[in-house]
């Protein structure tokens, strides 16, 4: 019998096709993070060292199976597939990137609307921006919500 990983069901859903690279992306980012494997698209592959510790073993184990996971054609490695897709789809994603930081910096609060609903949709959009690869320390996405 086979289990059901919903997680996986997101991708087989929402296939990479043109220009779905910043949905799938962020397909991809949720299930990695959420199964606890997202390092292995921002990290390259550890080198098996020779005499190696237990720990190195297992941190270059777990990796491999993160990659293994994570693959999904024939680049060598997870890391690589998306390093490659990143520069197809560059000018997508730097376009997406541009839209969604001109969200952020245009939202204002409205008069007498919820200052729940403004954080989350602030933070929202920085974790758009994540996703998308913005770098913004978090001093400053502080001062951007408030």
């Amino acid at each position: 019998m086979s289990s059901f990983n919903p997680f996986t069901s997101i991708l087989n859903q929402n296939k990479l096709e043109g220009l779905n690279y910043v949905d799938w992306k962020r397909n991809l980012d949720i299930v990695l993070t959420a199964e606890g494997y997202k390092f292995v698209i921002t990290e390259e592959c550890l080198e098996k060292p020779e005499n190696a510790t237990d720990d190195q073993v297992k941190a270059y184990d777990k990796w491999v199976k993160a990659d293994e996971m994570a693959q999904s054609s024939v680049y060598g490695s997870a890391y690589d597939m998306l390093e490659s897709l990143k520069d197809m789809f560059d000018e997508q994603n730097r376009a997406a990137k541009q839209t969604t930081m001109k969200s952020l910096l245009n939202t204002k609060m409205a008069e007498g609307s919820s200052v729940r609903d403004h954080v989350l949709k602030m933070m929202s959009l920085l974790n758009e921006l994540e996703v998308l690869g913005a770098v913004i320390d978090k001093e400053s996405q502080v001062e951007m919500v408030l």
